[in-house]
């Protein structure tokens, strides 16, 4: 027997009887007005676009789990890391940074690498890249790098220009154009990526003890990455390559994993570090402060619907949980403000109702109300203040983090403590890469950097130059420039070489 289909019906249920003739003034007359059911059908049409994410906006998610695998509860009482084989519910977007939406997945570019915990204290997400730095250290910069990354106001084209004059102005940014210009800038699938907190957490403990925490997402399915020829052939032959590939590997049930490592100081080894912990532009190198692995992620569901649960997934920095609180990283302190403030903007006043955003292990049990596409009982009839005095939610004194020790005048500080920004570059360079990466690195860089102006081009080989003279020499070999001039340069003073280089 057949099954018995469902009647289509308008949004609030009156069944629809034509839908594909309008109403109109006989058959050939204009359209009739009262066609509500059009006009539902046109109205609904023209706002289903929601805003793009001005970065972040092209992504692939998929749900999973987060399973405990070592004991860290002398570090953190978060209750989701409290036992080994614990088990949480996650869901994950991965994503190219600087794109638009329509962009291909194999760009050189930064990926986001997102995950939302979905534990019994509430939704804890880590919001974090598939690079362990960041460009700049200063959120005062981000919103003028963004604009770099992005196109042209006048020619609404890609500028190399724009893209270089930036960067070569901002030599802290030297490590991540180091890493992005590598190979790594072109991972070859989402699964074969790793993910970074790149920011400093703190983590405290049920006696109130913290720690400096920065997470390592490292890819079971091994680390593989495209050179500029093979991404340039992909962004052609498939720009949606990164989205299928993990759709359909789950979709089969190879299921992708990645195992969390962290690392951990206490205030004291922070206090005497020879990095800046708080400087997302550096990382802590391993053999000074080895990782430990703490847990395993798998995605094994893909979504039912990629608008509903990829494209409105909405992630915070600053969704913490006990035992989990921020640090004073200046980028990351603006990042709480920032993601939340755009989440308002994009999906409205309560994208925390949304069900990939919702807390379904611990139901919110707030007062704030109402708001646009308010959809539950909006608090039902109880108080919408505190304090009262009716029974309702009230605060948990328990839930508060340590208290953090801050002092220093209040002012606009650059960074002063391990501020020297082309050692760990220049390490990378010459030590972390083999002889075919850095042939590799230096050909893309040559291939993109060739398309600024000159002057721009010798201002960003004399910081290559200060990271290390043989990084500086192949860049301004390829790009055909006068060897001495870059060597004058990189003698310089950030404000100097900017003079002499001035438009």
């Amino acid at each position: 027997m057949a099954k018995k289909k469902n009647t289509m019906t308008t949004a609030f249920g009156a069944p629809v009887g034509d839908d594909l003739n309008s109403q109109t003034a006989g058959p050939r007359g204009p359209v009739l007005m009262q066609d509500m059911h059009l006009i539902e059908k046109l109205a609904h049409f023209d706002r289903e676009r929601i805003p793009e994410r001005v970065v972040h906006a092209k992504g692939a998610g998929a749900y999973g789990h987060f399973e405990v695998t070592a004991d860290v509860t002398r570090y953190t009482k978060a209750a989701f890391l409290s036992k080994i084989g614990k088990k949480t519910d996650v869901f994950v977007r991965f994503s190219t940074v600087g794109g638009e939406k329509g962009s291909a997945d194999a760009e050189r570019d930064p990926r986001g690498f997102a995950i939302k915990f979905y534990t019994e204290e509430g939704n804890y997400d880590m919001a974090g890249n598939n690079t362990p730095v960041f460009f700049i250290r200063d959120p005062l910069k981000f919103p003028d790098f963004i604009h770099t990354q992005k196109r042209n106001p006048a020619t609404n084209c890609k500028d190399p220009d724009m893209f270089w004059d930036f960067l070569s102005l901002t030599p802290e940014s030297i490590h991540q154009v180091t890493v992005l210009f590598s190979d790594r800038g072109t991972p070859a699938t989402y699964r074969h990526m790793n993910g970074y907190s790149s920011h400093t957490y703190k983590w405290y403990n049920a006696k109130g003890d913290y720690f400096w925490v920065q997470y390592h997402f490292k890819t079971d399915q091994g680390i593989r990455n495209m050179t500029r020829q093979e991404a340039g052939e992909m962004c052609g032959k498939d720009p949606d390559h990164a989205t299928r590939d993990l759709y359909n590997a789950i979709e089969k049930g190879d299921f992708p994993s990645w195992t969390l490592e962290v690392q951990i100081l206490t205030p004291e080894q922070a206090r005497d570090f020879k990095w800046d912990i708080l400087d997302i532009t550096k990382v802590w190198p391993h053999s000074e402060v080895p990782p430990i692995t703490v847990g395993k992620l798998v995605l094994n569901r893909n979504p039912e619907n990629y608008f509903a649960e990829v494209e409105q997934a909405a992630f915070c920095p600053g969704n913490f949980v006990p035992g989990i609180a921020a640090s004073p990283d200046k980028m990351l302190q603006a990042r709480l403000f920032s993601y939340h403030d755009t989440h308002l903007h994009r999906l409205g006043t309560n994208y925390h109702l949304i069900p990939v955003n919702r807390s379904k292990n611990a139901p919110e049990h707030s007062y704030q109300r109402d708001g646009y596409m308010r959809v539950d009982n909006g608090g039902g009839a109880g108080p919408n203040y505190w304090p009262n005095s009716f029974g309702a939610p009230e605060p948990d004194p328990k839930a508060n983090e340590p208290h953090l020790p801050l002092e220093g005048d209040a002012g606009r500080h650059p960074f002063g403590h391990s501020n020297d920004d082309f050692v760990q570059a220049g390490t990378l360079f010459s030590t972390v890469m083999t002889k075919q990466d850095r042939e590799h690195l230096v050909g893309n860089i040559v291939g993109h950097l060739g398309g600024a102006q000159k002057r721009i081009q010798l201002r960003q080989c004399a910081i290559f130059y200060k990271a290390h003279p043989d990084y500086g020499t192949g860049v301004a070999k390829g790009l055909g420039l006068n060897l001495d001039e870059v060597k004058r340069l990189a003698a310089m003073t950030s404000e100097e070489r900017a003079a002499a280089t001035a438009g």
